[in-house]
């Protein structure tokens, strides 16, 4: 008894405990959970514990002491007699032993995560500090990056001041003159003062004296400030002494800037080679001028192992050592001046290598890597340009492990697309890429290879965070953080990131958190919709989140998923990625239009085109050119064009080409475009630029002469005329002195006031319009010129230009003192040297003068003086610099004997323009009389032809260009060349009579026959004999001879031609000693077409007397899908009858406006009875005339398409109509025609009876019904409509709003059927009117309907019937019954039955009329 009290005592004991140690596990539960590092120490008693869960207290850690102290008392305590109990208590273990691991582990994973979330905090704590310390370190004081400049401006000039600060946070900026604050506002106009980018300006326009200060700008910010200054000084004009020559400024002008000396040209290097870019200057650089930078595209050019940069005191040089195609572009210098930056451009056009196979294909460029991992990298190029006479099939893409030094290839089958993925390399490791086109001639040469790239993962420099601290940092990695993670999570976000007919690429978001091990990824595809999954890299290790996955079966959907991997384990999949199959993503892109060409110099055009309507993946565009007669089409960029306009050099001046151009995408090239219209390379026609060199010639009291030089470049038209404008210095007032423009170079400007000063500037014209205005001449004082000696000579010209010689032109003097001019002296300098040579000692009578003796090479200027009695008048302002050197092309006059015997000069120039014109003249300036002269010009060459050559023709003969000045040249003609010359003429006089062209046959529209030849011009002695068939004939009425000697032509007009005229005809012809004779046989088919001809055009002119049609009948179809037939006729009269007949029955309802001749015939419909032949008749008494068309077999079919074609392109847009069975959603038309095929398309599936859906037509719409619809019909529908040609589309988008809205009316409409449909109605038995005698027994039968099934209510007058005395009212589910016993007139009056239920009610009536006994009832009443 004992023993069994201890152990109820001791289950009592234990059964306190586990409730205690349940309700401590529940209280733990509830409570917040902390980190690790938050964690207390928990309570230190041990709840007693059954030995049934030991193992339980062994992962709790317990103490062990308790545990085995527990074990022994409950051990002593047991008894046989309690084992049932025992085993109970046993069971109760295990399960609470089961709930507390549940508990356990709950624990676990909430402190784990707790423990995460702590971290994390910390991390981003750590962060934002790190941030706010870079912040700090950021922050500065202003600095003055380019100072101020001093400037010296002339008067009236303006003046830009720059300089660049930087700062942060960003200064603001404040200018001072002579330390007072500058704003715009307070000197509108004066001042212009900007900030960009912290690049800053003061602009000052029209500066005074009063301008001539200290300029300061200021940056300040709350950290502090910087400031830079500059001296501006404004130099005025004084002291004028004479009006030639202008006083200049006492002041010291600095150094004189450099400038460019020639203009850079492009250049054509090829592929592998070496290019030079070299630029002179006109002086030595100055030290800021050094700093001069070259840039390509607009990107500067730093100096790099392949491109070596080299400034000179006076020369600049870029050099590439080993050119490929991506350096192609376009260059330019940028040369620094203190008034802003000078630029020279030029293009650079790379030429193909050789190929390594004929008939390869030209290297790849632009070879880039993207998408860099651990072991995969994108590439991506552009195409070749060239493809070697076929098709580009695809590429090789090779790789470069640079620690291995071999090229290895990466794929064995040409790839389609100009982008490839490249995986299985090493991690770490240094790799460079190269590609190689493929035809079917072989490979090409390879690109250019990439940059050197190292494998490595993206994102680990995200898993690093460095913390810099005062005397060092702190590097924390994720590795450190997330070195729990033992199996790691799976990854997230799977996509197909790039499709294409070979591959799909595959992208994926690696696990957060990664864990400390390293992953690998194994991805998993399966077919769309069978969930059999299957490995895809089994030989190929994947490192990164991209894969591209290969041999996949083209038509199948796939999906993929993704598991990582480490030492301890394989993650689960990640959510399979969207359903993907291999399609071409990028096609070929369509050619580009439109191309057009137009002049621009003589070795270049601008070429002009329109880009095709889709130009979405399009990156670029090739040129092609070929000259005109030949088959050389010649690649012109081998750098794919982003623009639609570019210049095309490099061509042969005067030679025709014609131009193509393709489209460039990844997916490759396009076919070519139209080509171009041919075009002659020529300089292109423009404003002329500015004259210069103004000077006063001479002076009056109240008026000056004045004259300038010509502008250098007329714009390619002969300058038609000058504008002069005129300031009176003391005004500031510019005015116009010419209204109409002036012919020659110097003008008497007239009206001006005495000892004042004056400037003038000039304007030239051309075709083209009035150019830019020359700089403002120096001022001139207008006082009366009274020295003796003679003004200076004017219009100082060069001609004949040569490496050791030239000649000199210029115009007398206006002012020749008070002596005639005698002569001129002439002096020389060369250009760098301020020494002036005199070229003669003796003054020289002419007003040119032949200057040899030149250096090769060197450039001159020349002077000149007019010399009279009084002595050496004042010097011509310096001629413009010429260099000695010959032009290329540059031939001298020729002369020579023509075929004719005429004695002729003939000069070909190297260049010429559509309007340049030979100026011949003797001595350079005098006119040659034009009766002993004929001159002849064509294109490049004009011919000086001696009419009568004599000892007067003898002299200097000089020919120059109209338009262009550096081309001229002359000719001494002597006695002995004439002596010579005309007995060469004289023997080339009198040969055979020479053919110009030979016996032709002509047709009049009479039907007359011309026989015609034509020989060279002969004398009026010349003589004619026309031999036909071996015999002479003369002129007569119906076969005319015509013998015009002065063109030479012989012909025979024949009125009739017929089989008479057939035979041979033959004309003898002399003109003194010379004769000849020219056959021409007219027989056989030479005779059959000529006669035939002839009768056509007699017929054709007999049928034009009478009434006839000038356009012959036509059909077209117009926009409102009608068919108009129209013809147009002429020469008609009141009586002349127009019908139409179609299949020879006459139409009516025809048309016919007497004023326009057109008479048309509108059929609104057509059908299949408009098919047929249809002709219109014009007869009168003067004739008959007809015009047919077949509108049969291809001819109606051919109206059908382009009527379906009307129908289709009126087609409205798609629009819903929602129905009691659906959706029905319909376009509109003016008809709709059988032929036209039509057909619908969900979400880019064609529509084919298909459940719930039906289509339809009528005459003017087209539809699909879906009927029930569901989310399922949510989408894009397209109606495709073809119309024998092309396709026309409307779609609607049926989703979002417009599907719901669609859908809740759709709803709507069917619960009102339905309603209607179920309502209660009384559907047959009571007529209108019923008749019944008194004392009858009267019986009203009704049947309804209904769901569910009415109420029914009779009423009499409006008031419901009880049953009960008389009325007796019987129901049933079909209808109901009233009897009225033993009627009475009483019971006359309106009966109705009102059914009822919840969808509806109706009320049915009838007239109820009791009469007596021998009366008769109403007619129309139904008697009972």
């Amino acid at each position: 008894m004992a023993t069994k009290t201890l152990v109820f005592r001791s289950q009592e004991e234990h059964t306190d405990q586990r409730f205690q140690s349940l309700r401590t596990a529940s209280k733990t539960t509830k409570k917040k959970f902390k980190s690790s590092e938050e964690d207390v120490v928990g309570q230190d008693s041990f709840p007693f514990v059954s030995p049934e869960v030991l193992s339980v207290k062994e992962f709790l850690n317990l103490d062990s002491a308790a545990a085995k102290k527990s074990w022994a008392v409950e051990k002593q305590t047991a008894v046989t007699e309690e084992q049932l109990e025992m085993e109970k208590r046993t069971l109760f273990g295990n399960e609470m032993e089961k709930l507390e691991v549940e508990v356990i582990e709950t624990n676990k994973v909430l402190r784990v995560r707790a423990d995460h979330n702590a971290r994390r905090k910390r991390a981003e704590e750590k962060s934002l500090q790190l941030q706010k310390t870079f912040e700090e370190r950021e922050r500065r004081t202003p600095e003055v990056l380019f100072p101020l400049r001093h400037h010296t401006v002339w008067e009236g000039m303006g003046v830009k001041l720059s300089c660049t600060f930087q700062g942060c946070p960003k200064p603001e900026i404040k200018w001072y003159k002579d330390g007072v604050l500058l704003q715009s506002s307070s000197h509108p106009g004066k001042y212009r003062i900007q900030s960009r980018f912290g690049h800053n300006t003061l602009e000052i326009s029209r500066c005074t004296i009063a301008d001539s200060a200290e300029y300061k700008v200021v940056a300040t910010n709350k950290l502090g400030e910087a400031f830079s200054f500059a001296t501006v000084l404004v130099n005025s004009y004084q002291g004028v002494q004479s009006g030639y020559d202008s006083t200049k400024s006492t002041i010291l002008v600095s150094e004189m800037e450099a400038d460019f000396d020639q203009t850079l040209q492009p250049s054509f290097p090829r592929e592998g080679g070496s290019l030079t870019l070299s630029c002179e200057f006109s002086s030595d650089l100055l030290t800021y001028q050094r700093a001069l930078l070259w840039f390509k595209d607009g990107v500067p050019l730093p100096e790099s192992q392949r491109r070596q940069l080299h400034t000179g005191s006076r020369s600049a040089s870029l050099t590439i050592t080993q050119v490929y195609k991506e350096d192609e572009g376009l260059y330019s210098i940028h040369l620094p001046t203190l008034t802003g930056v000078k630029e020279q451009s030029a293009y650079v056009f790379v030429r193909d290598a050789a190929a390594a196979v004929t008939g390869a294909p030209g290297s790849p460029l632009d070879v880039e890597c993207s998408d860099i991992n651990k072991d995969y990298v994108f590439l991506t190029w552009k195409p070749p340009s060239a493809d070697g006479g076929s098709p580009v099939v695809g590429y090789f893409i090779d790789r470069l492990d640079i620690g291995s030094g071999q090229w290895v290839q990466c794929n064995d089958t040409p790839h389609k697309l100009c982008r490839f993925p490249v995986v299985g390399l090493r991690e770490g490791g240094i790799y460079q890429f190269r590609v190689r086109a493929v035809n079917k001639a072989g490979v090409g040469r390879p690109s250019k290879k990439t940059e050197a790239v190292t494998m490595v993962d993206p994102s680990e420099a995200e898993r690093v965070m460095v913390i810099q601290l005062e005397k060092g940092k702190i590097v924390i990695t994720k590795d450190q953080l997330e070195g729990d993670i033992l199996i790691p999570l799976p990854p997230t976000d799977a996509h197909v990131s790039e499709v294409s007919g070979a591959c799909v690429v595959l992208s994926w978001t690696e696990p957060d958190p990664r864990g400390r091990e390293p992953l690998t990824y194994y991805i998993e595809k399966s077919v769309a919709d069978s969930n059999s999954w299957q490995r895809a890299n089994l030989e190929i290790p994947v490192h990164s989140p991209r894969f591209p996955v290969f041999n996949l079966t083209k038509g199948k959907s796939y999906c993929f998923r993704v598991r990582a991997v480490n030492k301890y384990g394989v993650s689960e999949p990640s959510l399979p990625s969207e359903a993907a199959s291999l399609r071409e993503t990028v096609v070929v892109p369509p050619p580009p239009h439109g191309v057009v060409s137009t002049r621009n110099t003589n070795t270049s055009v601008v070429l002009q085109w329109k880009s095709p309507k889709d130009v979405r993946d399009i990156i670029g565009y090739y040129i092609y050119c070929c000259e005109v007669g030949t088959d050389n089409w010649m690649t012109v960029n081998n750098k794919p064009v982003t623009s639609t306009r570019f210049i095309v050099h490099g061509l042969v001046a005067r030679k025709k080409y014609v131009f193509r151009i393709k489209s460039v995408s990844a997916a490759g090239i396009s076919d070519y475009s139209e080509e171009s219209a041919p075009l002659v390379v020529k300089t292109a026609i423009s404003a002329p630029s500015t004259p210069s060199s103004i000077a006063l010639l001479s002076c009056g009291k109240s008026e000056m002469v004045i004259g300038w030089r010509a502008p250098k470049w007329n714009g390619g038209d002969v300058i038609q005329g000058y504008f002069l404008d005129q300031v009176d210095v003391s005004e500031s007032v510019w005015h116009e002195v010419n209204v109409k423009p002036i012919a020659t170079q110097v003008f008497k400007v007239g009206k001006l006031k005495e000892d004042h000063l004056y400037q003038f500037q000039a304007t030239a014209m051309n075709c083209v319009g009035v150019g830019k205005a020359s700089e403002p001449s120096d001022p001139f004082l207008c006082k009366e010129w009274t020295m003796p000696e003679p003004g200076p000579p004017y219009g100082l010209l060069y001609r004949e230009v040569r490496r050791k010689s030239l000649v000199l032109l210029w115009e007398p003097p206006v002012y020749t003192g008070q002596s005639p001019v005698t002569g001129y002296l002439v002096d020389i300098c060369e250009v760098g040297s301020d020494e002036w040579k005199a070229v003669t000692e003796e003054p020289t009578s002419n007003t040119f003068l032949k200057v040899p003796g030149l250096e090769a090479g060197r450039s001159y200027m020349f002077r000149v003086f007019a010399v009279n009695a009084a002595g050496v008048g004042e010097p011509s302002l310096p001629s413009e610099e010429v260099k000695a050197e010959t032009k290329p092309g540059m031939k001298d006059v020729q002369i020579g004997v023509d075929e004719d015997g005429f004695i002729f000069l003939e000069f070909q120039t190297p260049e010429w323009n559509e309007s340049s014109e030979f100026l011949w003249t003797k001595n350079y300036s005098k006119a040659i009389d034009q009766g002993r002269i004929r001159i002849e010009s064509k294109d490049d060459r004009s011919r000086l032809i001696l009419t009568n050559p004599s000892e007067q023709d003898l002299g200097l003969y000089t020919v120059a260009m109209s338009d262009i000045d550096d081309i001229s040249s002359s000719y001494t003609f002597t006695d002995k060349e004439l002596e010579r010359l005309l007995e060469l003429s004289w023997e080339i006089r009198n040969p055979l009579i020479a053919l110009k062209s030979n016996w032709a046959v002509e047709v009049s529209e009479k039907g007359d026959v011309r026989l015609w030849l034509q020989v060279e011009k002969l004398s009026s002695a010349a003589e004619l004999k026309l031999i036909f068939n071996n015999k002479e004939i003369a002129s007569t009425a119906t076969h005319k001879i015509n013998f015009d000697r002065a063109t030479g032509i012989v012909e025979v007009l024949i009125d009739n031609f017929s089989e008479v005229d057939k035979g041979s005809y033959t004309a003898q012809l002399r003109d003194g000693r010379a004769k000849n004779q020219f056959t021409f046989v007219l027989i056989d088919d030479n005779f059959k077409q000529a006669l035939a001809q002839s009768e056509f055009k007699r017929r054709d002119w007999k049928r034009k007397a009478g009434p006839h049609f000038l356009e012959f009948l036509t059909w077209k179809v117009t926009e409102d899908c009608e068919l108009h037939f129209s013809c147009k006729v002429t020469n008609m009269k009141k009586e002349t009858s127009l019908k139409w007949f179609k299949d020879g029955v006459e139409v009516t309802g025809v048309e016919y406006n007497p004023q326009t001749g057109i008479s048309t015939l509108v059929v609104t419909q057509v059908t299949k009875k408009e098919e047929g032949i249809y002709k219109v008749v014009l007869c009168d008494e003067r004739g008959e005339d007809t015009s047919v068309i077949e509108l049969v077999g291809e001819g109606y079919e051919k109206v059908l398409r382009d009527l379906s074609r009307a129908c289709a392109l009126s087609a409205s847009p798609l629009k819903i109509q929602c129905t009691m069975q659906g959706f029905k959603l319909y376009c509109s038309l003016k008809y709709y025609l059988d032929y036209m095929k039509t057909s619908w398309h969900f979400k880019e599936k064609r529509i084919d009876g298909e459940e719930r859906t039906k289509t339809g037509s009528s005459i003017q719409k087209v539809w699909i019904e879906i009927f029930s619809p569901t989310e399922a019909n949510k989408g894009k529908y397209t109606l495709e409509m073809f119309d024998g040609r092309e396709t026309h589309k409307r779609t609607l988008d049926l989703s979002g709003q417009a599907f719901d809205d669609a859908l809740i009316e759709y709803q709507r409409l069917r619960q009102a059927d339905i309603a209607d449909k179920n309502r209660a109605r009384v559907t047959k038995g009571l007529p209108d009117v019923v008749a019944i005698m008194e004392d009858k027994s009267l019986c009203l039968t009704c049947f309804t309907s209904g769901d569910p099934s009415p109420e029914v209510f009779w009423l009499k007058n409006d008031r419901e019937i009880i049953t009960g005395g008389q009325y007796n009212i019987t129901k049933d589910n079909v209808g109901s019954t009233i009897t009225i016993n033993t009627v009475t007139t009483e019971d006359s009056g309106k009966y109705s039955v009102f059914a009822r239920n919840k969808h509806g009610s109706e009320t049915v009536s009838v007239t109820v009329s009791v009469y007596r006994h021998g009366e008769t009832p109403k007619q129309g009443e139904v008697l009972i």
